[in-house]
């Protein structure tokens, strides 16, 4: 069937309104009675009848002929809640996922693609297949949460612009025809199957035959606005083959993959009509070789039945997983007289394609394989929002990004992705100022899961952060509302300026099975970043021009300061609190200790560090403050010390237990997720610490920045480089007998100071720019120098 769309003769750009006429289609329409919104936590089983049906994942087409001399071809697209589209055959771009999730009350994200060289003179076809997402998640099979938004959805309009001068709109309307696809499930939590005996040759290619198709239905306009994505995309970005098949001793085939990570099955297989292949993905086994689900939540599965035409490949579109293993059941029809092949299986890494940023390798194997399990976990999490981990929950829990944000951005460029994290925290804020701990918030959380300051806290830290990383001023002035209602808030909640609820300092290492703070009282650390959070906006306020706010949060910082120490300090002891890892580096590194007694302070920190034997103690929101209080205080030493080991809870440990990415808790316990990346925190640690690149208190996108490098252990070389917005910074550094050798690059425009490790920092320096080729001595001047652009080796002994 063809349709011409509509034509408009308009010189002026149409492609102002992206959407002009365009509306929202779809199969079928869900009532208002049966939608669940906000979603339900847990398996929504009390619920009656709503969340019960399962969606049909359909298929879109329409036809149109184009006769013209065509110089654009622009098409804007939504289908919620995600959406791969086709153009006379041929997928359009790479995306997986697409487009990102959202708080679709609020916001919307639509895509936009420029096909001018894929339309053809004469018929063409725009296709697309719709998925559920965030959009609905049924009562079927594994589920963090319930929610039905509505059935999918689909919206576009394609803007031709002829040589002429006239210009074209093809749209979504109900003439658009409409079918279920061969996809019978699909969840984001549950997986997905796939009935290749119900594929239509063609479909997405002009000429087809869609008589027994339908008309598109129209469907009510969503609340959230229509605004375009601007992260980066999640896509397939790397392919695992399989590194061993082995049987369980229950008789399963599991085929293991050697990595741990988010992604989906790619599958070639030969076989009978009919016959099923069932795949349970999986990142442990159990004590039987089987695939064990509890980690990451089940059942998840994979299903795939053949058409039975030779050689069929197929891969998921509208979900992912967690995963390393994966078992293979193959279900045949009784009257199967073709044995079924497996002839290839792969995992598809799925990951947001933020550019890499930085690098890093050291002459120590343990702390390399360390670097790589953070950095799998860091990869495995990057999605549409930070999550937590890529199998049973894939939400945006806040306290990642922001106590995670130097280390992930020392590895990625992640300015964009951190903008859309800022938008999904502003569509979340509740009218009082919460912040919660997910953003999008699709389901509030009970039980303290909902306000904890160490989490929403992230909607004042990631602008600063932002702005202090990329220079990026325009976050600030967008963010500033938010993060002034958040302190508001948070001020509500205080009583005699302190914070006493959330989750503190959330899986430390204590007597009892981890979760809630054990070590640290949560006061402390609610009102260590409450305390913080109120800086970083007084600062924001200067930047802004707006003194009287500045000095209105320094004054209450001020009264929160006193109180603090009034509660938590002994000044004659110089004990926080506890005395706990946490207790000590948060309250030294926001600055609520005296500064008289700083380094008293710190001193027992680090004593009390020894006198336990350099074991990890700290959680999730502490960790990140104890890293930077001993890297900032030149205790690299310390950190070496604790991370070297293996045969207690901790990163070494961790690799010692078989891990291939970071464990949610220190001890790699198989009940808690075995991709979680909140604990990953020693990673800026490579490139600020033992490489020394970190930027001064003052520095605005690496304008002004130290090189430290930092040897420790019996370490003899580092190779560290990170690309800023201002280009490549790099310091590669390595000892030869007595001589120590030190490499760096300077981006332009950029001045670092350069200072010399231990025992080099008094010995004279030969200092070589390696793009003049010319030399000069110097003694750095107690351990220090100054270098402005370019390449430099700098030898000392």
């Amino acid at each position: 069937m063809l349709f011409m769309g509509c034509t408009s003769q308009k010189q002026a750009d149409p492609r102002v309104d992206a959407f002009a006429h365009a509306k929202w289609i779809g199969f079928e329409a869900l009532p208002d009675s049966l939608k669940c919104i906000p979603a339900v936590h847990g398996n929504g089983d009390h619920l009656g009848n709503r969340c019960m049906q399962r969606s049909v994942v359909p298929v879109f087409r329409r036809d149109f002929r184009e006769m013209k001399e065509i110089i654009s071809a622009t098409i804007n697209i939504c289908g919620l809640g995600q959406y791969e589209l086709y153009l006379n055959g041929h997928k359009v771009g790479d995306r997986f996922l697409a487009p990102g999730w959202s708080l679709y009350q609020k916001r919307c994200l639509y895509n936009t693609y420029d096909i001018t060289d894929q339309i053809k003179q004469g018929d063409n076809t725009l296709a697309a297949m719709v998925g559920n997402g965030f959009f609905n998640v049924n009562r079927e099979r594994y589920r963090k949460l319930v929610v039905a938004y509505g059935y999918p959805r689909l919206i576009f309009n394609l803007t031709l612009q002829y040589k002429d001068g006239s210009s074209r709109q093809i749209i979504s309307d109900e003439n658009c025809r409409v079918h279920p696809s061969p996809i019978t499930f699909s969840s984001i939590y549950g997986g997905e199957d796939y009935d290749a005996r119900m594929e239509q040759e063609g479909w997405s290619v002009p000429g087809f035959d869609d008589t027994g198709w339908q008309n598109a239905i129209l469907l009510k306009e969503p609340i959230g606005e229509l605004v375009p994505e601007n992260d980066f995309p999640l896509k397939i970005l790397q392919e695992f083959e399989v590194k061993k098949i082995s049987r369980s001793r229950t008789g399963r085939i599991i085929y293991d993959f050697g990595q741990n990570t988010s992604g989906i099955i790619s599958l070639k297989v030969r076989g009978e009509r009919g016959t099923l292949i069932k795949i349970i993905p999986g990142e442990l086994l159990d004590d039987q070789g089987n695939i064990s689900q509890v980690s990451g939540g089940g059942p998840y599965e994979f299903n795939y039945i053949l058409k039975g035409d030779g050689e069929e490949e197929w891969h998921p579109r509208f979900t992912y997983y967690g995963f390393r293993y994966a078992a293979v059941e193959i279900i045949e029809p009784d009257e199967a007289e073709i044995k079924t092949e497996i002839l290839d299986m792969a995992l598809l890494h799925i990951r947001n394609a933020s550019p890499a940023a930085g690098s890093f390798s050291c002459s120590d194997s343990l702390f390399n394989k360390i670097f790589e399990l953070i950095n799998w976990s860091i990869r495995s999490n990057m999605a549409s929002v930070a999550t937590d981990c890529p199998h049973r929950e894939k939400l945006g829990w806040l306290e990642v990004p922001y106590l995670m944000g130097s280390s992930i951005h020392y590895n990625y460029d992640i300015q964009a992705w951190y903008n859309k994290i800022v938008d999904d925290m502003i569509d979340s804020q509740l009218d009082n100022g919460l912040v919660p701990d997910i953003a999008p918030e699709y389901v509030p959380f009970e039980g303290g899961f909902r306000d904890s300051p160490e989490w929403g806290s992230a909607s004042v830290i990631i602008p600063w952060l932002l702005y202090k990383w990329y220079g990026d001023a325009d976050v600030l002035e967008r963010a500033y509302p938010l993060m002034q209602r958040y302190v508001g808030y948070l001020q509500t909640r205080a009583k005699d300026h302190i914070l006493d609820h959330g989750l503190g300092d959330w899986y430390d290492l204590g007597p009892d099975p981890p979760g809630r703070a054990q070590l640290t009282p949560r006061a402390l650390t609610a009102t260590s970043i409450y305390f913080y959070d109120l800086q970083v906006v007084a600062n924001v306020a200067d930047i802004l021009g707006r003194r009287e706010d500045a000095e209105k949060y320094r004054d209450l910082s001020s009264n929160i300061k006193e109180a603090f120490q009034n509660r938590f300090y002994d000044p004659v002891s110089g004990v926080c609190s506890t005395g706990s890892q946490t207790a000590y580096a948060m309250s030294l590194y926001t600055g609520l200790i005296p500064e008289r007694d700083r380094n008293r302070v710190f001193n027992n920190l680090v004593d009390s560090i020894i006198e336990h034997d350099f074991a990890l103690t700290s959680g999730d929101i502490g960790y990140h403050f104890l890293v930077r209080v001993l890297s900032e205080h030149g205790r690299s030493d310390i950190l070496y010390r604790m991370n070297s080991r293996t045969d207690i809870p901790g990163y070494g440990y961790q690799l010692s237990k078989g891990a291939t990415s970071l464990t949610e808790s220190w001890a790699a316990l198989p009940n808690n997720s075995n991709n979680h990346m909140m604990l990953g925190h020693l990673m800026e640690w490579f490139y600020n610490g033992l490489g020394g690149i970190y930027q001064t208190g003052e520095s605005v996108a690496y304008n002004e920045i130290i090189i430290a490098p930092n040897p420790v252990g019996g370490m003899r070389w580092v190779k560290c480089s990170y690309r800023s917005i201002k280009g490549i910074i790099s310091s590669d550094w390595e000892i030869k007998g007595d001589t120590f050798i030190l490499k760096t690059e300077l981006p332009e425009n950029v001045y670092a100071r350069i200072s010399m490790p231990g025992k080099y920092m008094n010995t004279s320096c030969v200092i070589t720019d390696l793009k003049k080729g010319s030399s000069f001595h110097a003694v750095p001047a107690g351990g220090e120098f100054e270098l402005g652009p370019g390449k430099y080796k700098i030898v000392s002994n």
